[in-house]
């Protein structure tokens, strides 16, 4: 499905055909960058962005990048709204921007050089052999860059471990590049760290290792999230009422109904197990204050649209789709995910 990294956040990188998708949930949140956290207000873009209102959001930022065309932040956040519309070409644009504006701290410098090695990774998902070699290795050029300029970017060095334990060895990945990451981070973000050595001891096969890594998460940040990527976890190795049970045990953490519980909802469905808890899932994500474009508001309507077609219910399916085409109308014509619903 997608998660947040799977969009925000990410979510994992896809070289073409070349590398694997990683179960969306693996990646670790970040905090919001400063620059979010300054910009949050109720006729402000990020805030119409992280309400899913992608439409007003990029009508705010061209009018701003009109006046200002160098608002290298700008240009970052109409790249998210492009990047949550899987519009890859154009994230990839506004964000080659972004990265290339002069004048920036070395906190934005990272942050736009991160967001810049997601909007390559969409790009490569639909890429050739050949462009998406290319890709790749802008990918993982983008994501060290990110970590060079900012030490303290723990979403960018877990991304860039992503990279690592995903891409093959002839694009510069390799699980031994993401043990040195890893073992480099563990002073100071030490839940990312136990997180990336889970997929690491996942990727060879260490699966009891992995496990562990997965329970160290949980026992030191106490998250929805930590328990969800155990979930995930569990759902890949077939051990379908473990993944339950600690989806459960991540609801009764969560105190938000932010993005995690989207991901919650996501193993579920993956399982086809308990869908009514999925559903009261999305909808208490979709009545939070805490909807980020982690999880495109729109793209939850979808989801939920599904459930709810599923189980013979055509008229709510059908309120839940005309919410997400209010939201994102060029997605809903254009988006392949929409034919049939």
């Amino acid at each position: 499905m997608f998660s947040p990294k799977s969009h925000v956040k990410l979510v994992g990188v896809v070289v073409a055909a070349m590398v694997s998708v990683p179960a969306q949930m693996w990646s670790q949140r970040a905090d919001l960058a400063a620059a979010d956290k300054a910009a949050v207000g109720s006729t402000s873009p990020l805030q119409a962005l992280q309400d899913g209102r992608v439409e007003d959001a990029a009508a705010m930022l061209r009018a701003s990048l009109n006046s200002n065309p160098g608002n290298a932040y700008a240009r970052q956040l109409l790249c998210r709204v492009y990047y949550t519309q899987d519009r890859a070409d154009e994230a990839v644009h506004e964000c080659e921007l972004a990265a290339g504006a002069g004048g920036q701290s070395a906190q934005s410098a990272s942050d736009n050089q991160l967001w810049l090695g997601r909007a390559y990774g969409l790009k490569a998902r639909h890429a050739g052999p050949i462009a998406g070699f290319k890709l790749a290795r802008r990918v993982q050029a983008c994501f060290a860059k990110a970590v060079e300029l900012n030490s303290a970017n723990a979403a960018a060095m877990s991304d860039l471990g992503e990279y690592y334990v995903d891409a093959p060895a002839i694009v510069g990945g390799g699980t031994d590049k993401a043990k040195m990451l890893a073992d480099s981070m563990m002073s100071k973000f030490p839940a990312q760290a136990h997180q990336l050595l889970g997929r690491i001891a996942t990727e060879n096969g260490e699966y009891d290792t992995a496990e562990a890594e997965f329970k160290r998460v949980i026992a030191i940040q106490k998250s929805t999230q930590a328990w969800v990527d155990l979930a995930a976890f569990y759902q890949k190795r077939g051990r379908n009422n473990d993944a339950v049970a600690a989806i459960k045990s991540g609801l009764t953490a969560d105190r938000t109904h932010g993005p995690a519980i989207v991901d919650s909802a996501s193993v579920l469905i993956a399982m086809h197990r308990e869908s009514e808890l999925a559903e009261r899932c999305l909808r208490l994500y979709l009545a939070s204050r805490a909807r980020t474009d982690e999880a495109p508001a729109f793209k939850v309507h979808v989801e939920l649209s599904r459930l709810l077609k599923a189980r013979g219910l055509s008229d709510e399916a059908g309120q839940q789709m005309a919410a997400a085409t209010a939201l994102a109308p060029v997605f809903a014509r254009s988006s392949r995910q929409w034919q049939g619903l």
